[in-house]
């Protein structure tokens, strides 16, 4: 089992404002449904009612110590339960990662643990009120693996990068 973060960043380290991302980018959200896509996906409650439904072919792990049980959705009330429920999701799946997919609080209790990084890294500095916790570029090694430029699709270009913890 590997926990695996996907984060798309601005320059200056947002990755949200006001409850949502703070642009659209539509070649990241297809590498984003490309990834995780048959895995168990774990997010906080104000992510989850960002996106605003379940993500399909996805075990949906919410963490949440207040959102009542929900069809469709497995809640957990910790961190720790969630990741738990994530390996568990897994190993039933018979996939490697749990997938850890925001919002800014549940991205700072897992980067500890966190063994790869899918980052989009958008080309903007944008305002926000979200951020990505402050990563150690020693701690990790960064390789490209594509990108997409500004387009009538894309608000904005970017790379995606796929960082391994040292």
């Amino acid at each position: 089992m590997r926990v695996s973060i996907v984060v798309a960043t601005a320059r200056n380290g947002v990755i949200g404002r006001n409850g949502a991302l703070a642009w659209r980018i539509s070649d990241d959200l297809k590498r984003f449904r490309a990834l995780t896509t048959g895995h168990p996906v774990i997010m906080g409650r104000r992510t989850y009612e960002s996106i605003g439904k379940k993500l399909p072919e996805r075990i949906n792990i919410i963490v949440s110590r207040t959102m009542p049980e929900t069809e469709g959705l497995v809640i957990a009330r910790s961190i720790e339960e969630a990741l738990r429920l994530g390996a568990d999701a897994a190993a039933h799946l018979d996939v490697e990662d749990i997938f850890v997919i925001g919002g800014a609080e549940i991205y700072a209790a897992t980067l500890p643990i966190a063994s790869r990084i899918h980052l989009t890294a958008v080309d903007a500095d944008v305002a926000g009120d979200a951020r990505f916790p402050a990563i150690e570029p020693k701690d990790w090694t960064k390789r490209p693996v594509g990108g997409a430029e500004q387009s009538s699709r894309n608000e904005h270009s970017c790379g995606f990068f796929i960082l391994e913890r040292r």
